[in-house]
């Protein structure tokens, strides 16, 4: 019986309370962290008006970055937006060293990746991608280290240009493909010209040869079910009537 009044006694100055797999909770005594880290999961006592308690979420947070207008390093001007991917690393830090680490974490973000991409230039920007996001992790996570919070993933969303950029890199861009179509063009009647003369020299060192040559062309006409045959007439013949 006395060990019943006792337990009621100390229930009437606790209250029980509950956390989830995927928090904790800090408890202040009398404004003081008190000792043995966070709680939880599962149950923990508290004092009324003695004790007082934050609970903080262990889970991966994800948040969109408000597209930022950048100048790039060579003076164009983008609106580029990412997303963040961080979560609370040290419970007793994230209350105790930064009054609201969300919020200070999405201004920090927004800042950040306008500091890193005015270092870049515009190629860069747009080829470079991965190594950015990197970068842009590796500044967030450090900045964020005293408030307990670690950063997980940095992904550049999209890079929006000015109008009358993209229609001048499309003309460059079709300038380029034509300046490659030439060349390519040009080497391919390189390599033609080289092939009919070695086929020229070697007709010339057997004359039977343009007759085989003759005899093909002839059947794959007749394959064809042409009522017109050609017959080749010597360069030479003409030339002579020519001169007369």
């Amino acid at each position: 019986m006395k060990c019943l009044k006792h337990q009621q006694i100390s229930d009437k100055y606790h209250r029980m309370m509950i956390v989830q797999e995927y928090e904790r909770a800090v408890i202040f005594r009398l404004g003081r962290v008190r000792e043995g880290g966070p709680r939880g999961p599962g149950l923990f006592f508290i004092l009324p008006c003695i004790d007082d308690y934050a609970k903080v979420d262990l889970r991966t947070v994800s948040f969109d970055v408000p597209p930022q207008e950048v100048m790039s390093k060579d003076s164009v001007t983008l609106h580029v937006d990412a997303v963040v991917y961080y979560r609370v690393d040290s419970p007793v830090m994230a209350t105790n060293n930064v009054s609201n680490y969300s919020h200070c974490k999405r201004l920090l973000a927004a800042t950040t990746l306008r500091n890193v991409l005015g270092t870049r230039n515009l190629a860069e920007i747009l080829s470079e991608r991965e190594s950015i996001s990197h970068a842009m992790q590796a500044n967030l996570d450090h900045a964020t280290e005293p408030w307990g919070v670690k950063v997980e993933r940095v992904e550049i969303k999209d890079v929006r240009l000015p109008q009358q950029l993209q229609r001048a890199m499309a003309a460059e861009a079709e300038a380029t493909r034509e300046g490659r179509a030439k060349v390519i063009a040009a080497e391919a009647e390189m390599k033609a010209s080289r092939a009919l003369k070695e086929a020229a020299d070697v007709i010339v060192e057997s004359p039977a040869a343009l007759q085989l040559r003759y005899l093909q062309t002839l059947n794959s006409i007749s394959q064809e079910k042409n009522s017109t045959i050609i017959f080749p007439i010597p360069v030479d013949i003409i030339s002579t009537f020519m001169k007369k």
